[in-house]
């Protein structure tokens, strides 16, 4: 029976960790996803889980040991977070491309400089064309649930590629909040057992793991990894079909609050889609047509999806905690524009910059872009593009 208790996300997912109990977990401390191999090696330690855990040097380290693991035929993840996915760079490219469906546990915190430890989405968004699949949770009760289900998504035959489970860095890794956990049995039932069709250690059926490509094969193989990340956009909702029936909780590419009828749609990931709730319901009340949509899936990116829920809008507020440095907005807000114009929806759509490095982002904030969307629609005007919200001027 599922239980009521209270954790911090790190220990949500570590718990699930302990559930789903894998084979092999490379892991090197970094803030703030530190605690997830720490609680996962004191699981170890008490005999509740038999993981192999290896400490490593590095988080290039911990990633190559990931990799190595999971090509020898084990099911195996690591955790990290900001400078440590940085260091990972070489190998999250050789892990998608190898097609090892590893998984991992990233707590988001900004990446230096100058040098902070809070939470923004510069670390996964800079690998977001790895060929990792990423989702994002915007609660500790979404980064448990989304960690039960990456090993379902990753290994699928359609599929295996790995999968990056991202949750807040403090915000959700280390704020405590009450949480529903399925018992054990059930986990390990719905995440089953890690049967690969080629391994390394399978003395008869010999294979290449990362080897030399010519010209002649490499971009067949590219094309292939494309498919397979495609393919997963089905293989995430069926998985989280399944995962509804176990848990009664339900999961999609991304969730549609207050959508329906919304004059001005605010697109956001992560917990700070808590906050523009709050401010929606408060926006409602007062008769004005507001509503949210929560991207969970970031990759695949589901743009015809975004730009059909979008349609009947007339703005969308695109939020991006996370600075591309292009000059004209950030990852979130170029993938979302191109799905609208790739797919025909001609509506106002809107840049802005959020809660980089930790930066506060408040309900007065979502009220105040809420107006601003509201009166330049009405007024005729453009509304500002790519403004950085709660800068201090």
């Amino acid at each position: 029976m599922p239980k009521k208790d209270r954790m911090s996300g790190n220990e949500a997912v570590a718990y699930a960790i302990r559930q789903v109990n894998p084979d092999v977990m490379p892991a090197f401390p970094i803030t703030p996803s530190t605690e997830i191999p720490q609680m996962v090696s004191t699981y170890i330690a008490n005999g509740q889980m038999d993981t192999e855990f290896i400490p490593v040097e590095s988080e290039h380290s911990s990633m190559s040991a990931t990799i190595g693991a999971e090509a020898a035929g084990a099911r195996s993840l690591t955790a990290t977070s900001s400078a440590g996915l940085a260091l990972m760079w070489e190998e999250l490219l050789l892990a998608a491309s190898n097609r090892m469906p590893c998984a991992l546990a990233l707590v988001n915190r900004t990446l230096s400089g100058p040098i902070n430890i809070n939470c923004d989405h510069s670390d996964s968004m800079g690998a977001r064309d790895t060929g990792w699949i990423q989702i994002y949770a915007e609660t500790n009760q979404e980064a448990y649930d989304n960690f039960i289900q990456a090993y379902p998504i990753a290994e699928n035959k359609k599929v295996h590629l790995p999968i990056m489970i991202c949750q807040d860095g403090f915000i959700t890794s280390h704020a405590v909040q009450n949480i529903e956990l399925l018992d054990d049995d059930t986990v390990k039932d719905f995440v089953g057992t890690y049967e690969p069709e080629e391994y390394l250690l399978n003395p008869g059926k010999p294979v290449s793991v990362g080897p030399y490509s010519i010209s002649n094969y490499a971009m067949e193989a590219k094309k292939n990894q494309e498919i397979a990340m495609e393919n997963s956009k089905e293989v995430i909702l069926e998985v989280a079909r399944k995962f509804e029936h176990i848990s009664g909780r339900k999961y999609g590419l991304f969730e549609e609050y207050k959508t329906e009828d919304a004059d001005y749609i605010m697109l956001i990931m992560g917990s700070a889609a808590g906050t523009a709730k709050q401010a929606c319901d408060d926006l409602r009340e007062k008769g004005m047509k507001v509503g949210i949509l929560k991207l969970r899936v970031f990759r695949p990116f589901p743009a015809k999806e975004i730009a059909d829920t979008l349609r009947n809008c007339k703005c969308v507020a695109i939020m991006d905690r996370c600075e591309s440095y292009n000059g004209n907005g950030g990852p979130l807000s170029m993938e979302v524009c191109s799905a609208l114009f790739k797919y025909k929806v001609s509506i106002e759509a809107v840049s802005y910059m959020y809660g980089l490095a930790g930066r506060d982002f408040t309900v007065d904030h979502v009220y105040d872009i809420f107006e601003e969307t509201d009166a330049a629609i009405k007024g005729g005007t453009e509304p500002e593009q790519y403004k950085y919200i709660g800068l201090r001027e």
